[in-house]
């Protein structure tokens, strides 16, 4: 079964219209002001596309679930639940194009889903099969990568993506291409030496990337407020000399604005730009590390039951990849080893 996906024209919202500070209204209010009825076309987005951004949003959601039971259950090792991020990470992701390079991390399930990879083709990962995109059967799921969707291999190591990121962003500029690179990342990344040495040099050489920040408010464990002296990720930007946008994670349209108007600045050659979208973390860190939150600051924030037509594309996507082959025994040199 295939995902549905539309892609926005290029040249995204009328940016006049839009509010994505951190001091703007609520997200209910956002949306209720909004001068349209549907209040995704002002954006550039089309009644198609944005029913698609919703369906990436509740398969992403309904694999998350289904993820984290199996490994619970013991059918695979590692699930890393992406609850409450989706509309961060579809809706950014909805803003960018084909070309653009695209550095996930372990948490990026919904950007995965979105960016183009099958719910079969996540499942696979899951399941390390040796037909599975991102590795073939031999990575941890979480390291989400395909050459066609200009997906990019990552690190399990937290933040490493980010100087990586950065350099092809030099790449590009050297190139005199006008693709973007865009580098997800949750909060605790921020306080690795990786963040400041990829924001700096981006800064310094104004190139092409955009850093989005997931902050859920919390490194595994760790509070926000116990790993940052100033209260926002965004308001870090200033340090560097760069432009940020703070914005409501769970407000998909907002979201999506913010990235594209993130995304034009760069592709005018006016550097990079940190996003923070503000996100609730709904469940446990991985499978294998509790949640210590009282059960009733989560049952909150859980949304309604997702449709049975995303129902039925991840349990096709979980038998599909439990009946497939995992990798011969023959190739465990396949794509490790250089044979020239």
């Amino acid at each position: 079964m295939k995902s549905l996906i539309e892609r926005p024209p290029v040249e995204g919202p009328d940016l006049r219209t839009i509010q994505t500070s951190s001091t703007s209204a609520p997200a209910a209010s956002r949306v209720a002001q909004r001068p349209s009825s549907a209040p995704h076309r002002p954006l550039g987005l089309s009644d198609r596309s944005a029913t698609d951004l919703y369906y990436a949003m509740l398969v992403s959601r309904l694999l998350s679930k289904q993820c984290l039971g199996l490994a619970t259950q013991g059918a695979f090792d590692v699930a890393i639940p992406s609850d409450g991020h989706e509309a961060a990470q579809a809706a950014s992701i909805w803003a960018l194009r084909p070309r653009d390079k695209v550095f996930l991390f372990y948490r990026s399930l919904a950007a995965a889903y979105a960016r183009g990879m099958t719910a079969r083709e996540l499942m696979l990962d899951h399941f390390r099969r040796a037909d599975s995109p991102s590795s073939g059967g031999r990575n941890l799921p979480g390291h989400w990568a395909k050459r066609a969707l200009a997906l990019m291999t990552i690190s399990g190591s937290v933040a490493t993506q980010i100087p990586h990121a950065v350099g092809v962003a030099l790449a590009s500029k050297l190139r005199g291409e006008d693709d973007v690179t865009i580098v997800y990342f949750g909060d605790g990344a921020v306080s690795k030496g990786d963040f400041h040495e990829g924001v700096s040099y981006a800064a310094i050489h104004k190139l092409p990337v955009v850093v989005f920040c997931e902050n859920n408010g919390l490194a595994i464990t760790v509070p926000f407020r116990s790993q940052s002296p100033v209260p926002s990720v965004a308001a870090r930007a200033s340090g560097y000399g760069i432009p940020a946008e703070a914005v409501d994670g769970a407000d998909a349209l907002a979201v999506y604005a913010a990235t594209c108007a993130a995304l034009e600045r760069a592709r005018r050659g006016q550097g990079p730009t940190l996003v923070e979208a503000r996100v609730a973390r709904l469940g446990q860190h991985t499978n294998q590390v509790a949640d210590s939150r009282p059960a009733e600051e989560l049952a909150a924030e859980r949304a309604p039951e997702l449709q049975a037509r995303a129902a039925a594309e991840v349990t096709d996507a979980v038998e599909f990849a439990r009946a497939a082959a995992e990798p011969a025994p023959g190739t465990v040199l396949t794509e490790v080893v250089s044979n020239q």
